[in-house]
């Protein structure tokens, strides 16, 4: 008969004491807060994103014009494979997570030779590598649907008629570009919701040095996302009349 033990009566909630339940409800509320306002909020409309969007609509109407479309084969084809890369980086990464959770107690020892507070606990560090395996799952599930967006998206653009079909038919070939923009677009919210996560799990990985410290990298990581979207040289560039070489 197997003998009980004191951390068989506890559950992994039993683990988050005040400080870490409100780290990790700050974790949250920060990459909430800030999906909305970058994709739901009138501020979207400022960000880097929304000018990616009005480029992708200048994309799909300069293809209609052209004779041969390789180069836009090409280009989507770039997208299917940077978005398959991460994709592919997130099952490792939720590999190496399952490979640490089997560790879970030597890791405990090991740092509680250590000047840190976050990773002392067995429980609490088996909490944490599941909460950053539902992170890298998310953004698995996120990349993988952009995938398949991609390649809707090539059938779309395979369905566009050429030009001279086009001069004869215009409301068919708008409605042709409609479609495979509003999916290029939607492929790309999609893509950037898992790059975001994979961002977020980054931030994330403060919370194995203690609470305190998982709150600090979410401030900074939305710091730096915050200034890539609205004031980088790469929002400037696409705001500004005759772009810079040199930004």
């Amino acid at each position: 008969m197997r003998q009980a033990t004191g951390r068989d009566d506890m559950t992994f909630l039993n683990y988050l004491d005040v400080s870490n339940a409100v780290a990790f409800g700050f974790f949250i509320a920060v990459w909430a807060i800030y999906t909305l306002v970058v994709d739901h909020s009138r501020l979207s409309k400022l960000g880097l994103t929304y000018q990616m969007n009005q480029q992708r609509k200048v994309w799909m109407q300069t293809l209609l014009r052209r004779d041969l479309r390789m180069i836009d084969t090409a280009i989507m084809a770039g997208l299917q494979q940077g978005t398959g890369f991460f994709a592919s980086s997130c099952i490792f990464a939720i590999g190496g997570c399952f490979a640490l959770m089997g560790s879970a107690e030597q890791i405990a020892i090991i740092a509680s030779d250590l000047p840190l507070d976050g990773i002392r606990d067995r429980g609490l560090v088996e909490l944490k590598l599941l909460g950053l395996m539902m992170i890298f799952a998310h953004a698995f599930f996120k990349f993988g649907w952009a995938y398949r967006l991609f390649n809707y998206c090539s059938i779309l653009i395979g369905a566009v008629p050429m030009r001279m079909e086009a001069d004869a038919d215009s409301s068919a070939a708008d409605l042709a570009i409609e479609r495979a923009t509003h999916m290029n677009i939607i492929a790309g919210r999609s893509f950037n919701s898992g790059l975001r996560s994979i961002f977020f799990g980054i931030a994330y990985l403060g919370w194995f040095l203690g609470p305190e410290v998982l709150m600090i990298t979410t401030v900074i990581l939305c710091i730096m996302l915050i200034h890539r979207q609205y004031f980088s040289p790469a929002r400037r560039s696409l705001g500004a009349t005759h772009p810079t070489s040199n930004p």
